[in-house]
């Protein structure tokens, strides 16, 4: 996948965040958790965006790492929202599927820059 493409990528699901979100209960609790389900899941995307800007090879692999900490964070505020019933599984499935990827490809990618292959 060529960075552009993981930049549509990242964009899209910043995207799908934001639309879960507008979706939530008005509740107090759901607000709160998609608040940092938001926070995180747009961050992906943006900090994705500085990754590419990187000027060294040490400043590439400390952003990919927050790429990562960004996704794996937003798979676990998914799983809260799943877990205390605000949100069903099926509403959330592909989304968190995508976030387990995300967080998967930029693990590897932030592995390989850092030990090699």
């Amino acid at each position: 996948m060529t960075p552009e493409e993981m930049r549509d990528r990242t964009k899209a699901f910043a995207i799908r965040i934001v639309r879960v979100f507008q979706s939530l209960p008005k509740t107090s609790e759901a607000q709160v958790l998609g608040k940092q389900l938001l926070r995180c899941g747009t961050s992906v995307a943006a900090n994705y965006r500085a990754v590419c800007r990187a000027r060294s090879r040490p400043e590439f692999i400390a952003k990919l790492g927050i790429v990562l900490e960004e996704a794996d964070e937003s798979v676990f505020w998914m799983d809260l929202l799943i877990e205390t019933g605000i949100v069903k599984t099926s509403k959330l499935e592909k989304l968190r599927t995508e976030a387990q990827e995300l967080t998967s490809i930029f693990g590897a990618a932030r592995h390989t820059s850092r030990f090699g292959k």
